[in-house]
């Protein structure tokens, strides 16, 4: 992974069609996706259970780039190494899971793969800062984790902002995650975001058998997310 601010588009595959997953990312991909997001639920830290690390590793074969794998469990440390195992590029933890997130985030590196800061809507930065050094991504929760297809939470903008100059120079992807449209895209967007997870908003219209508007709905995401970048 080359690091660039440039936008790139994530589509969920919790909104995928769950009986076709490995033909689902291959469909994506090229219709232009650039990294897959995997929503990794409990049904503990959040309302609802999804897929662990034996998903991740069969559709593995099929994502040609970045898998970005989102875990909304808690704990997070007993499953890392299995996660790692199953070919995620990127981890990420959210900094609500557990008490000792540093620790966390040590051991996410120590498997050689990048690591991610998950943030809630309430959580403010206050946590954040002190992590930064040792991030390559902060996910900012633009919607209460769960649930697909909920509304975007418009007060999260000015955290992104925030974030954005609290980074800096570091080399830290911001990545918005929740209620992602080409009508939201460009609010996070020029606040500094450039990874925007979409999931609905993705995958709406479309099928393995007719992707196409998987393409033109990743076109309009990015059109409408460049055009507000600075």
């Amino acid at each position: 992974m080359t690091f660039t601010r440039r936008i790139k588009i994530a589509p969920s595959i919790l909104s995928a069609d769950f009986a076709n997953f490995g033909a689902e990312c291959r469909a994506i991909e090229a219709e232009g996706a650039d990294w897959v997001h995997v929503d990794v639920m409990d049904g503990h830290f959040v309302p609802n259970i999804t897929f662990g690390p034996a998903t991740c590793a069969a559709i593995r074969p099929h994502i040609k780039g970045v898998m970005d794998v989102h875990l909304m469990i808690a704990p997070v440390d007993p499953y890392i190494e299995a996660f790692a195992a199953a070919g995620a590029d990127v981890i990420t933890a959210h900094i609500e899971a557990g008490p000792h997130i540093h620790r966390t985030l040590q051991a996410i590196r120590n498997t050689g793969k990048k690591a991610g800061l998950a943030i809630n809507p309430g959580t403010g930065l206050d946590g954040v800062e002190n992590l930064l050094d040792m991030l390559d991504l902060v996910c900012v929760m633009t919607v209460n984790p769960g649930f697909g297809g909920q509304s975007f939470i418009a007060s999260q903008v000015e955290k992104v902002r925030r974030l954005r100059a609290l980074i800096g120079e570091r080399q830290v992807h911001i990545e918005i995650d929740g209620g992602v449209t080409p009508v939201t895209a460009p609010l996070v967007a020029a606040a500094g975001a450039d990874v925007l997870v979409a999931g609905s908003a993705v995958f709406k219209g479309g099928s393995v058998t007719d992707p196409a508007p998987y393409g033109a709905n990743i076109r309009a995401i990015r059109a409408a997310a460049e055009a507000a970048v600075p």
